[in-house]
């Protein structure tokens, strides 16, 4: 099943410390705008560059915008590990060591009635290769240098997902000063 098809997907409803509180399906989730837990996955190059993909048109929200490399929602009983990987390799068609950076909170507004309110995980890993991707889930993909990134999402933010902008500055961050 792609992400696409939405039915009969739950997610995990977390309190603000990502303690679980439940189950809900995911569309309903997303028309309550609750929160629940996600993951965003970074992938580098060894030249630094960022591995960026344009979600698909079918996807539910935000179809067409490039985000990070991919994102979604574990399933329960599955760490967010587990997910990124299982993630990674349907969506973008590899896998590759993951290491966890960072965490953070958002809520937003991604149109056609439905809200993001997810603590999302974010998860790094450097990959040389091409991917091979799904493209009932991802329209192209692309290597980006990260300051000519940085400088396009300044000048069109509506190109990106919403948390891949939030993102971004928080993963720049985490980069600084690491040797990849």
């Amino acid at each position: 099943m792609t992400e696409a098809d939405s039915t009969n997907e739950y997610v995990i409803l977390v309190d603000r410390q990502d303690q679980p509180v439940g189950i809900m399906e995911k569309m309903e989730a997303h028309k309550r705008a609750e929160l629940h837990r996600a993951f965003s996955v970074f992938v580098v190059n060894s030249k630094g560059e960022l591995m960026l993909q344009r979600r698909a048109m079918t996807k539910y929200h935000s179809p067409g915008l490039w985000t990070n490399t991919c994102c979604s929602h574990p399933r329960q009983g599955e760490s967010v590990e587990d997910a990124a990987h299982r993630r990674l390799e349907e969506e973008m068609g590899f896998d590759c060591s993951l290491a966890k950076v960072f965490d953070f909170i958002y809520k937003a507004d991604v149109g056609q009635g439905l809200y993001e309110h997810e603590f999302d995980h974010v998860l790094t890993g450097i990959y040389d290769d091409e991917p091979l991707i799904n493209t009932h889930e991802v329209m192209e993909w692309k290597w980006m240098g990260i300051n000519e990134l940085k400088e396009d999402i300044q000048k069109y933010p509506g190109h990106y997902t919403v948390w891949f902008r939030i993102a971004f500055d928080r993963f720049v961050h985490h980069l600084k000063g690491k040797a990849l």
